[in-house]
């Protein structure tokens, strides 16, 4: 990732070269690095031959659709990835997010808006807590279930792979880097998104609700919650 005294690198995939042009002179005067792409092919280029820390990318690409491109990069890397998309259905920005997309903005938005959501996406990636940072992990392993943060997939005990929304993946991440410990709603938004705790609560609880959804029966006793407290990840933890 992109070293701290250096600025971070950018890579833009759009079809559209107006769009990338401005995107490009838009993030460049925000302090950015920025790289561009018209398609799945040159993105893969870009990647190959230089350190990227975020790509913004777009859903209606040519050949291969922004959710392939999203899908593939999500099954070899971390790699934080918003979509951009002329669609508003909320179907499309569930698509997204289920491929793993960070973050998800529709077409025609303001810039200071994907300026915005770039910088919260790279600080909950990259600026946790020292005190509770999560461990740098390629797989963790606890009662029968396989997570692998490699490829961002969950592993029942049955050998079936589950795929992880990012929230979802960023939330078992938190887990179970602190096993056993109770961690509170604040630390948990915090952790997993980098956002100030306010009214974050109730969406939270949804997160833990739909990440135990994951784990079907064992869901409950695996990620129990704790009153007044908070939820932990009740069980040992096996990390490689």
């Amino acid at each position: 990732m992109n070293d701290d005294s250096a600025p971070h690198h950018l890579l833009v995939v759009d079809d559209d070269h107006d769009i990338r042009t401005l995107l490009a002179e838009q993030l460049g005067r925000a302090g950015y690095r920025v790289s561009t792409a018209a398609d799945g092919a040159q993105m893969r280029q870009q990647l190959q031959r230089q350190a990227i820390d975020l790509v913004v990318l777009d859903l209606n690409l040519p050949r291969e659709d922004g959710l392939t491109l999203c899908r593939d990069l999500r099954a070899q890397s971390s790699l934080p990835v918003i979509m951009l998309t002329a669609r508003s259905e909320p179907i499309d920005r569930v698509l997204g997010l289920e491929m793993g997309a960070d973050d998800y903005l529709a077409k025609p938005f303001e810039p200071r808006e994907l300026l915005a959501r770039i910088r919260n996406v790279l600080r909950r990636t990259q600026a946790l807590p020292a005190n509770l940072e999560p461990l740098t992990l390629r797989k963790a392993r606890f009662q029968g279930w396989l997570f692998d943060l490699e490829h961002r997939h969950l592993i029942d005990p049955a050998g079936r792979v589950l795929v992880l929304s990012g929230a979802e993946y960023r939330l078992l991440k938190v887990f179970v880097s602190h096993p056993n410990k109770v961690l509170s709603r604040e630390q948990l938004v915090m952790l997993s998104s980098g956002k100030p705790f306010d009214s974050q609560e109730r969406a939270i609880d949804l997160q833990v609700s739909r990440l135990r959804a994951k784990f079907g029966q064992a869901g409950g006793s695996l990620i129990k919650t704790v009153r007044n407290e908070g939820y932990v990840l009740a069980c040992t933890v096996a990390v490689e």
